[in-house]
């Protein structure tokens, strides 16, 4: 028999059965489709955290408070205490060391802004005017900070895009006077609009010096230190300057943790990669079920065409051309089934990135392939049982059941 012949007639009796055929195809496109979906899912969480990440800014390393027992990154850092707090003098140290370009301490807390009789609640930032370069961030508006020794500054205040809107609209709130906390403040600035990293927006901020955020909340502690390298190859070697440095300064007590941004993205993106290949381990599960459910169609197509099967054998038929019918049908309905699954895992994963626009849901093409060649795999294996029992038919008996 002709490949030609084969494969007409394989389809002609696929689809002699339309409503079997039908419930066979959506059952294998569930299983493509789930790993299609779920892969995206998990992809797209790993190049959101990082893009989160990224967009704080290049060749940074970070200094935060209280140490860390594995000497490794470990998320639980971010909210750590330490005995020993890090402080402005700290930071200012830092620019004499070999590879640093540029140093920014931060200090964040939650504080009321009134201005035009208006008032909203906001995050603040204490930083200096190195903290617009080291988080790579753009002006909508005026100007940044001023540039000041690092524990002093003006009475300056720079705004968040959102936040100006509530409290000026439309209106240029350049030179005019706010209260951030207890302190009146000039407005010098207003970040552009849409910058984020590490899920804050900038858009919500407020960022003062870090001398007037320090007198605020009357403490002298940093929340973190950024740490800019001139370039990736110094990330290392300013880590190693750096830590040095703060243990000596604090009494030879290393009661900090220094991290490279190229380590927490290495951390999360090994977490995330993991997840992704479980999950889709998971769903390639339902591609096993749908291929029993291949064999177990496949050995009612056979029970029912019995007779068709030996008169083909009558006419001449060999067991080997038997046996290729049904593993083409079997081959057929997996591809079929298979293609509509990577058809719906597509829109599935169009349709997440419709309702959330910054979340990157792009199926991996490796995930598209897996779920397509175990779908094919599997119709293959579980197709072989049926093929074998209806090539071993012996034709007289078969025509006997007409």
């Amino acid at each position: 028999m002709r490949i030609l012949d084969t494969f007409r007639y394989s389809a002609q009796a696929a689809t002699g059965t339309p409503l079997r055929t039908g419930l066979l195809m959506l059952a294998m496109s569930i299983g493509v489709a789930a790993v299609v979906m779920l892969t995206a899912l998990g992809d797209g969480a790993r190049r959101y955290v990082v893009n989160e990440f990224s967009a704080i800014g290049s060749n940074l390393v970070i200094v935060l408070p209280g140490r860390s027992d594995t000497r490794g990154f470990n998320p639980a850092n971010i909210i750590t205490s330490t005995p020993r707090d890090l402080t402005v003098n700290d930071a200012s140290s830092l620019l004499r060391l070999p590879g640093v370009m540029r140093v920014a301490p931060i200090t964040v807390a939650t504080t009321e802004i009134n201005a035009s009789g208006k008032l909203r609640e906001a995050m603040m930032v204490g930083t200096n005017a190195d903290f617009i370069h080291v988080r790579q961030l753009k002006m909508g508006l005026g100007r940044f900070l001023g540039k000041s020794a690092m524990g002093h500054g003006a009475a300056e205040v720079v705004l968040g895009n959102k936040i100006r809107q509530d409290i000026f609209g439309n209106e240029s709130p350049l030179g005019k006077m706010v209260r951030v906390g207890d302190r009146r403040l000039r407005v010098v600035g207003v970040l552009a609009e849409g910058g984020h990293g590490m899920g804050m927006s900038t858009d919500e901020l407020v960022i003062v010096p870090v001398s007037i955020a320090q007198a605020m909340l009357n403490s002298n502690t940093l929340f973190r230190i950024l740490v800019e390298a001139r370039s990736r190859d110094q990330l290392e070697e300013v880590k190693a300057r750096v830590l040095k440095m703060i243990t000596q300064r604090h009494e030879g007590e290393e009661d900090i943790t220094v991290i490279t941004q190229d380590a927490v993205l290495e951390t999360f993106d090994k977490i995330l990669g993991v997840l992704t290949m479980g999950v889709a381990g998971i769903a390639a599960i339902s591609l096993a079920v749908a291929g029993i459910l291949v064999m177990n169609v496949m050995l009612v197509s056979v029970t029912q065409r019995t007779a068709e099967i030996g008169l083909l054998k009558a006419l001449g038929a060999t067991s080997g051309a038997v046996r290729q019918l049904f593993m083409v049908e079997a081959i057929l309905l997996s591809l079929a089934g298979a293609l509509m699954g990577i058809a719906l895992g597509y829109l599935g994963a169009a349709m997440l990135r419709q309702f959330y626009p910054t979340f990157p849901a792009y199926p991996p093409m490796w995930a598209v392939l897996a779920g397509f060649g175990t779908a094919m795999v599997s119709g293959l294996i579980f197709g072989v049982m049926p093929a074998r029992r209806a090539a071993q038919m012996d034709p007289i008996q078969a025509l006997s059941k007409r």
